[in-house]
């Protein structure tokens, strides 16, 4: 991975930098500058970060985007060698908080745009892959029956479980991280089930089967997902019993491609949810 020359980067590590460089600039993508060195704890392989970002038209010098005004920084990146770019990673690793680092993106268009994205890096954590925290031993003895594989993927048994049509949200394991807002986005391992008439349980869908966990902004998921994980901690584990009207209500959920029903309408949902991080 080649390094930009020409950019230059002051102000106090960890606040939103003033950037210069002669425009105009043509750069490349998986190029990169070291423009501040942090003064905080080194970053190591299997660590989240979070990045506070600008990005400038390299063409002219002015700024696209900026996530600093409103205090909105990407935590979305994991350093693992598996799912982070490999340029990226050896970028990132042996870096200390509050460093700010350029990388080029070239979008290879007739007009030959090219952008310096500028991030910082306000914070890192050991990333989890699955729930962290202590067993939940006083569940009740009617809900439906979680068990985990060796890699963590839920199994559920419904128990003679009846479902009387209110939000259950029941932590199986309680983490230690701080409490869920309604207002952020969750990074999360799941599973879902619906029961038919008969009481069979049918999985729809399981990021563990995708092999990557996935994100969900609160404000945009199901009203029993929402009521359901605010308030949760970081690192638990979470049992939904979902009613239909704080699902999908009265409409079949096809899937997209072949149109057939994934999720029947009025179906009771039933998810085991790990929270793994949210920003």
């Amino acid at each position: 991975m080649s390094q930009i020359a020409g950019v230059t980067a002051t102000g106090e590590p960890g606040k939103k930098p003033t950037v210069k460089f002669h425009t105009p600039m043509t750069v490349q993508n998986n190029t990169y500058a070291v423009l501040q060195k942090g003064n905080g704890a080194t970053v190591q392989d299997g660590d989240r970060l979070c990045t506070q970002g600008t990005v400038y038209n390299a063409k002219d010098g002015s700024q696209t985007m900026s996530t600093w005004e409103k205090n909105t920084p990407d935590c979305s990146i994991v350093l693992n060698t598996n799912t982070t770019n490999e340029s990226y990673y050896k970028v990132f690793v042996g870096q200390k908080v509050n460093a700010t680092i350029a990388f080029g993106v070239n979008d290879q268009n007739s007009s030959g745009t090219s952008y310096l994205m500028v991030m910082t890096i306000i914070s890192r954590a050991k990333a989890l892959s699955r729930a962290e925290g202590k067993t939940v031993t006083n569940i009740p003895s009617n809900l439906p029956k979680v068990t985990l594989a060796s890699n963590g993927k839920p199994s559920l048994e419904l128990n003679g479980y009846q479902p009387d049509g209110k939000l259950v949200v029941q932590p199986l394991i309680k983490g230690e991280g701080a409490a869920v807002k309604s207002t952020q986005t969750v990074d999360a391992q799941y599973t879902g089930w619906y029961a038919n008439s008969d009481g069979t349980l049918h999985q729809f869908d399981s990021s563990w089967d995708r092999g990557s966990s996935a994100q969900f902004s609160l404000s945009q998921v199901i009203t029993g997902w929402k009521n359901g994980l605010t308030g949760q901690t970081i690192g638990s584990q979470v049992l939904l019993v979902i009613p239909p009207d704080l699902g999908y209500g009265s409409t079949d959920q096809t899937d997209s491609s072949t149109g057939k029903v994934t999720i029947p309408a009025n179906s009771t949902l039933y998810f085991v949810v790990d929270i793994l991080y949210a920003y």
